[in-house]
């Protein structure tokens, strides 16, 4: 017998036994279905491999962990994209002995340096199979780099076809940063944290075009600096991408704690609607970071806050 695509799609459909053992990304290679996860104009996507695990999580795996939650957009960490070009893993876990550490940080320095980032494209190719876009890709210790490997990490990011890269924001070095983001015509976004109040990104702004800004709403909520739409609002044209998480708004001096969506002092619906009402292009990307209540687990957690994020931006 010979089906057309469209009606093996319904014949999985309606074979609920075997659709619920396939994987997503099965189904989707099955029936032609893809991830999608733009609701009314907003982008949700996902941190990765940060929400699953570890940084050294192969890209397949991704993948399929992001295809499952029905994501297609991610802040994708440099880690998986070099282990596809070839770096050994040894490079990027040389464990807590400083000594390795360090020899670690100088091999994977001059891998850098002899590998071509344009290879980073082989790995863009696999998550555009998947219906998954490279939105963001984040380096670690990005401070530390070299000049030649900062030129790398740049033409690296161009080539997995993001449209910037992230980091933690570091004040002073985002003025050296910066340079070759203009130099480049490739955004930063800098990411901050409890103790990363407003003049800290005007700061980094000041330096350069391209340095914008990731601004975790949780963090911003749990450190005390208001309400993050306002910030939002007054600089969405600087902004890339918002960290969505839920978080309790401080006490007695004690920055406040992760908790699953709804149940914090985030306004998360309020941040999500502002960006879909104004039309702007800042993604929302989900960071997982609370605790995964008895009887559940991750990916049960993570599908909520998808559906937490999808509920607020279609209602």
């Amino acid at each position: 017998m010979i089906c057309t695509r469209r009606e093996l799609g319904k014949l999985i459909v309606t074979t609920l036994p075997l659709a619920s053992l396939l994987p997503r990304a099965a189904l989707a290679r099955q029936t032609g279905t893809k991830p999608d996860s733009k609701w009314a104009g907003v982008q949700v996507g996902m941190n990765v491999p940060y929400n699953f695990g570890p940084r050294t999580m192969p890209v397949d795996e991704v993948i399929a962990k992001t295809a499952q939650l029905n994501v297609s957009a991610v802040e994708l960490r440099s880690q998986p994209i070099e282990l596809f070009m070839g770096v050994p893993m040894t490079v990027l876990e040389p464990g807590r002995d400083r000594d390795a550490q360090k020899k670690a940080t100088e091999d994977l320095r001059a891998w850098r340096l002899k590998a071509n980032p344009a290879d980073a494209s082989a790995a863009r190719k696999k998550f555009d199979e998947a219906g998954i876009k490279i939105d963001v890709v984040k380096f670690d210790n990005i401070y530390n780099f070299t000049d030649p490997e900062l030129d790398y990490a740049f033409a690296l990011a161009k080539a997995a076809g993001a449209r910037a890269i992230s980091c933690e924001l570091e004040v002073d070095g985002s003025k050296r940063v910066g340079q070759f983001a203009d130099k480049h015509n490739f955004i930063v976004a800098y990411h901050g944290h409890t103790k990363t109040p407003a003049p800290m990104f005007a700061e980094a702004f000041s330096y350069a075009t391209h340095n914008w800004a990731n601004i975790d709403i949780g963090h911003w909520v749990a450190g005390g600096f208001g309400n993050p739409a306002d910030y939002i609002r007054q600089h969405h044209d600087r902004i890339t991408h918002i960290h969505v998480k839920d978080r309790k708004a401080p006490a007695n001096g004690v920055d406040g704690a992760n908790v699953p969506f709804g149940q914090g002092d985030t306004p998360i619906k309020e941040c999500l609607r502002l960006i879909r009402d104004n039309k702007w292009p800042i993604a929302a990307v989900i960071e997982f970071e609370y605790p995964v209540p008895q009887g559940s687990d991750r990916m049960a957690e993570m599908a909520k806050c998808v559906q937490f994020c999808k509920d607020a931006l279609l209602s």
